[in-house]
């Protein structure tokens, strides 16, 4: 081994390495010296992270090695001031032993994930960011590069407060042979797109889905898809409602067109870029207290509802904006004129989600009992723990969803004056009072399904006795109110009478399952009437989690009777 006069080891005769700044399942990144060129560089060491992982996945070096290879050749096709700058890859002489290094830039204010380890940011610094992000994958984009793993830890802060996107190591490029088999889920199961859990890749409206549920995390300051375990978290991408945000300001009508769960009705680059400049310029165009419009004009918006046969975003109007201080319009210098935002015809939706949900986790049980499905080293929550650990809500109140509805008719959302008018609408008083609501609006209490939540319940009604069509409503501040289209109802999917569940045992249900799940202090909270995926009864799930990630749902019969705990 070669050393430095420090004593230090050399790398390539020419890399003095000097402290680990992190590692994960690529391996570790190095804070190093150039000697010949005296500049600071970082070296990221490809190999695997330990003996144990190596030995039960044969061929796991090998793969890395060429997946190194692979994030240089990458990167060197990119010149852009948002994507990190490789300088130089060292890899082993042709049949040595050894691994690669790969010299990059060094970006000195640490990582996004190290940064939202003290809370949210303010919603005009998240969109100044998200312009960042999005010139540097647009840039990628461009030259067939798609990134595969957008999340907070592969965001790095310049001094000046630029972002600069890294770890390309599973990029895939266009023109390159795939290198896992068949069934390998790659990335970072919380950020990843519905449709790569589904097998579908080679979309950039993948990547662009990843950088929205960024944005959704630096500015609400939780992680609204993950779960306990990779499993749980990859079940929730497919299907489990996203909370509306509550701190986003005139960024929420950007997450809403953005995480939508058909890649086809997601705007593309452009039309994203022409959608945070426009959030951006109401951000900046209020006072610290929040004066000023409190969002941006509004763009043809398709119903989430209506947004393919993926499932919804959710409804959202924006919430009074926070007293953050104004910021003034950011982005990249290489700006590409916007595309005008199209509408999506309301009649493509269909709605799938306990057919799908039941293959998916068939699936799941089959491939977690034999091997086939899994996370790569570097795609798996262990990475993220290895990089700071979990994102953390700062409140129970920040955690939980608060926002109005996404399409006409406009419903303008309140603050709730307190924790109980939250928490109204989980109790047997506040659903009754909300059926009685949606009865006096569609004249049925005869649902596809329902969803309630602190402050808001959501429903999907069909729009007539006997219809198949289906439309989504909500309930909030007292009132009943149309969302848009939900499709049509599933084949053999059974609807629910909601007056015949047992509501009086729902704050029993509620409390057995804080103990059932371990979760003596909930940060997030919601229940699911349903017919359950696997056997098609009408079922009640009772969903919490803390700060720390632990919970997981309590399967009930609509009578109120356990039938089963799933602890993630």
């Amino acid at each position: 081994m070669d050393t430095s006069e420090a004593g230090r080891q050399l790398i390539d005769g020419r890399f003095e390495l000097v402290a680990p700044l992190g590692s994960g399942g690529m391996g570790t990144v190095w804070r190093a010296r150039d000697i010949a060129l005296h500049r600071e560089v970082a070296l990221k060491e490809v190999r695997p992270p330990d003996p144990a992982t190596a030995a039960a996945q044969p061929g796991l070096a090998d793969q890395m090695r060429e997946r190194a290879v692979r994030e240089a050749r990458a990167l060197a096709r990119l010149a852009h001031p948002h994507v990190v700058t490789i300088h130089h890859i060292v890899e082993p002489a042709e049949g040595a032993d050894g691994h690669p290094w790969i010299v990059m830039e060094m970006v000195k204010g640490g990582s996004l994930h190290d940064k939202l380890e003290s809370g949210p940011l303010p919603p005009a610094e998240v969109v100044r960011l998200g312009l960042d992000v999005l010139s540097a994958l647009r840039a990628a984009h461009a030259e067939g590069v798609l990134h595969r793993d957008v999340k907070p830890a592969n965001v790095l802060l310049r001094p000046d407060g630029s972002a600069v996107l890294t770890d390309f190591g599973i990029a895939a490029l266009h023109d390159s042979t795939g290198l896992t088999a068949t069934g390998v889920l790659i990335g970072s199961p919380e950020y990843i797109a519905p449709e790569r859990v589904r097998g579908e890749e080679g979309l950039a409206a993948s990547d662009l889905w990843s950088l929205g549920m960024l944005l959704y995390v630096a500015a609400e300051g939780v992680s609204p898809l993950r779960r306990a375990t990779s499993l749980a978290t990859v079940v929730a991408v497919l299907d489990e409602p996203i909370p509306a945000p509550v701190r986003s300001g005139a960024l929420g009508p950007v997450l809403e067109r953005l995480l939508v769960r058909d890649p086809a009705v997601r705007p593309d680059g452009a039309q994203l870029e022409q959608l945070l400049r426009e959030a951006s310029t109401a951000l900046g165009s209020g006072s610290a207290s929040g004066a000023g419009p409190a969002h941006a004009p509004a763009a043809p918006v398709p119903s989430p509802s209506a947004a393919g046969p993926y499932g919804q975003f959710g409804p959202y109007a924006p919430a009074t904006p926070p007293p953050y201080a104004p910021g003034g319009p950011g982005g990249s210098p290489y700006a590409v004129p916007a595309t005008t935002p199209v509408d999506v015809a309301p009649g493509a939706a269909r709605r799938k989600r306990p057919v799908l949900l039941g293959a998916l986790l068939a699936a799941v049980l089959v491939a977690s009992a034999v091997g086939v499905v899994r996370l790569l080293p570097d795609g798996g929550s262990g990475d993220d723990e290895a990089k700071g650990g979990t994102i953390r809500p700062t409140t129970a109140a920040s955690a939980t969803p608060a926002g109005g509805g996404a399409s006409a008719p406009a419903v303008k959302a309140s603050t709730p004056k307190d924790e109980g008018s939250r928490a109204a609408t989980m109790t047997p008083e506040g659903v009754r009072t909300a059926l009685e609501a949606f009865k006096k609006q569609t004249g049925t209490t005869t649902f596809v399904d329902m969803t309630l939540y602190d402050g808001y319940i959501l429903a999907s009604i069909p729009t007539a006795a006997g219809a198949e069509t289906v439309d989504s409503w909500q309930y909030r501040d007292g009132a009943a109110s149309r969302t848009g289209p939900d499709g049509t109802v599933d084949e053999g999917e059974p609807l629910i009478d909601m007056s015949t569940v047992n509501w009086d045992a729902l704050p029993g249900l509620l409390e057995q399952s804080k103990k059932d799940l371990k979760v003596e202090k909930p940060t997030s909270r919601h229940v699911i009437i349903d017919p359950w995926m696997m056997d098609q009864v009408p079922s009640i799930r009772t969903y919490l989690s803390d700060e720390y990630g632990r919970g997981g749902y309590v399967l009930w019969g609509i009578d109120g009777k356990l039938r089963k705990v799933v602890a993630t």
